[in-house]
Formats: C-alpha cells, sequence, structure tokens
C-alpha cells in the first residue's frame, strides 16, 4: 500500500498547491476524472480475486472521499478568496462625492422663443405684453371680429364666470394680440413689436394643446406695405431655422383683424418620411399674417389715411416641433422630467444671433 500512501501525498500536496479555481480543477481531473489516477485504480478492482477486492476496495474508496474531500475544502477556500479580492477591487468609495448631474434645464420652447425673441431683437422689435385675462373688446371687438363670429362662441374660447355687478364675461386670451390693441392705443407710431405669450383654445390633439405659446408681430408706421412684410417672415425664417435662404409662398387667407391677409408656406420634402425644409415638392403652413385691417386702427385711436402696418403670428411650441424633431405637442406640457432631460437645453447658454442660437 506504499504507493497509495505517495499517491495521496502528492495528490494532496497538490491541492495545496493550487492558487485558482482553475488550477484546482486540474487536479481533480488527474485524479478523479475519467482517466483520473485514482479513476484507474478503481477500475483495475474488476480483474482482483474477490478477496483481493475485499481487501483493496476501501482503501481506495477511503483514498477517493479524503481526496475529495480536500478538494471541496481547498475549492471553497480558494473561492472565498478570489471573492474578497474583487469585493476589495470593486467597492464603491462612499466618502468620495456623486458625480454632478445637470439640475433641471430649459424646455424646447422658451428655448425657442429665446430665440425667436433674439432674432427678432437684432431685427430692431422691442417686446411687449399684457395679461392672460382679457375683455371682448381687446380679445375681439378692437380686432374687428363681428358679433356672431365663431371664435367668441363657446366651443373655442374659455369664458370665465361673468361679473356679478356688470355682467361682463372675461376671457382667457385666444392670441397675444390684444397686445398689438394695447399697445397702438398707448404708444404712437412708428411701433415696431413682438408679443410672445401664452394663448388659451378649445384644442387637444397630437399638434394641438389648451394652453399654448405665440409670438405675434406688429409693425406699424407710414408707407408699410406687403414688400415689408414678406422680406421680415422670411427674414426670420431663414435666420431660425439656419438657412442661406428660405423658399416660402403666401396664399391668401381671412382673417379679421389683416385684409389683405396670408398665410405663409414653406417649401418642404415628406417623401423620406423625415420632415426636411426648403427642398422638395411639397408646401408646410408655418403662420398667417396681413396687412392690418383699417378697423382695427381706427378701434385703436389711429388714421387708417395715415399709418398702414402689418402683422403675423406663429406658434412657438409647432415651432420647437419642427426644429428640433418632436412628434407630438403634448408631451412638451406633461412635466416628464425624463422628456426634458432628453430635448431640454443647458441655462448657460443664452440664444444669440452672433454665436448661434441653438
Amino acid at each position: 500500500m506504499t504507493e497509495l500512501a505517495q499517491l495521496e501525498t502528492e495528490l494532496i500536496t497538490a491541492i495545496g498547491a493550487a492558487q485558482t479555481v482553475a488550477a484546482l480543477e486540474e487536479v481533480r481531473v488527474a485524479a478523479l476524472g475519467k482517466s483520473g489516477s485514482i479513476s484507474l485504480l478503481l477500475k483495475g478492482m474488476g480483474q482482483l480475486s474477490p478477496d483481493e477486492r475485499r481487501e483493496r476496495g476501501p482503501v481506495l474508496n477511503g483514498l477517493r472521499d479524503r481526496v475529495t474531500t480536500a478538494l471541496n475544502a481547498r475549492k471553497a477556500d480558494l473561492e472565498a478568496s478570489e471573492l474578497n479580492a474583487r469585493l476589495l477591487a470593486e467597492r464603491v468609495d462612499l466618502t468620495l462625492p456623486s458625480r454632478p448631474r445637470r439640475k433641471g434645464g430649459v424646455h424646447p420652447t422658451m428655448q425657442v422663443m429665446d430665440e425667436m425673441i433674439a432674432i427678432f431683437a437684432e431685427m430692431g422689435f422691442a417686446v411687449a405684453e399684457g395679461p392672460d385675462i382679457e375683455d371682448d373688446f381687446h380679445n375681439f371687438t378692437a380686432l374687428n371680429f363681428p358679433p356672431k363670429h365663431p371664435a367668441r362662441e363657446m366651443h373655442d374660447t374659455f369664458f370665465l364666470k361673468p361679473d356679478a355687478e356688470t355682467g361682463e364675461r372675461k376671457v382667457l386670451r385666444t392670441h397675444t394680440s390684444p397686445v398689438q390693441v394695447r399697445t397702438m392705443m398707448s404708444q404712437k407710431p412708428p411701433i415696431r413689436i413682438i408679443a410672445p405669450g401664452r394663448t388659451f383654445r378649445k384644442d387637444s390633439d397630437a399638434t394641438h394643446t389648451p394652453m399654448f405659446h405665440q409670438i405675434e408681430g406688429l409693425v406699424i408706421d407710414r408707407d408699410i406695405h406687403m414688400g415689408h412684410l414678406k422680406t421680415t417672415l422670411e427674414t426670420f425664417m431663414a435666420r431660425f431655422f439656419e438657412l442661406d435662404d428660405v423658399q416660402a409662398r403666401f396664399r391668401p387667407h381671412h382673417f379679421p383683424f389683416t385684409e389683405p391677409s396670408a398665410e405663409m408656406d414653406i417649401r418642404c420634402d415628406r417623401s423620406g418620411g423625415k420632415l426636411v425644409l426648403n427642398t422638395g415638392e411639397d408646401w408646410l403652413e408655418i403662420l398667417g399674417c396681413g396687412m392690418v385691417h383699417p378697423n382695427v386702427l381706427i378701434a385703436c385711436g389711429l388714421d387708417p389715411n395715415e399709418y398702414q402696418g402689418f402683422a403675423f403670428g406663429m406658434g412657438v411650441d409647432r415651432l420647437a416641433m419642427l426644429k428640433y424633431g418632436v412628434s407630438d405637442l403634448r408631451p412638451m406640457f406633461d412635466a416628464d422630467t425624463r422628456w426634458l432631460a432628453h430635448y431640454g437645453f443647458t441655462a448657460f447658454q443664452a440664444p444669440n444671433p452672433a454665436s448661434g442660437l441653438s
């Protein structure tokens, strides 16, 4: 049995010398594998006589059991050592400060509004503001809306409860045009303003929401004509979409407060499943505009025989969708910080026509 004692000593020594689980597995295979040293001895038992098997069998089984026990103990030690080493290498130092995270961001609507204001400011326009809650005169009457105009009906306008004393019903302004009225009534021409702000209508779908944002423009002076309007809007659109020029057309339309009235379209291509501006054979409606109606000038105390002007209005949210690839208007008002993290802008870089808008 001397050779079995020597074999056991060699295997136990090899097991103790294994420094990794992989090296220990090689020792196991060499001893207990299909062709291992102990396995071969056990297979040779069939060639022995019954008396020799009764004598040698327990000895070989004891050897196999002791080697197996040593292998399992060593494997447990090695796995524990490897786990401790990994935990030490991958531990997180909780005393270190966390990685800085951007706190908040500029909403795309506000970013686009700032871009538009920056462009118009460079063109000599001042910013004018007015209240969100308006009276009938400033929101409708002064803008030449007839008494039975559909915009006055409940299906389009948010009306407040009647005043207890006068019975007057204020409205949430349906456009920022009342700011133009207030400006013409409080300032003498020449006037060159834009009126950014919130507006309210009873619409809700992928491209409309009950509250949205507009920027309207107004120019009042002597000898103002459609050529001035066309040049102003084409220049703005080229700057806003960062194009060398813009291919636009003006279609006749009707607005109560302008005459003649027009809608401005920009050439576009929808054939590839993606909207591309300034190319292709299709057209995209972008805004409404026209020459200020003489009745509006009269209602604001201006002589239409002396002064003329033009006005225009566009949706800020819609332009944000076009410029920055937002497919649905409604998430812009969902207050989802994940959406803002994807589409938002840093607050440390204000739009500037000289250094860049977006």
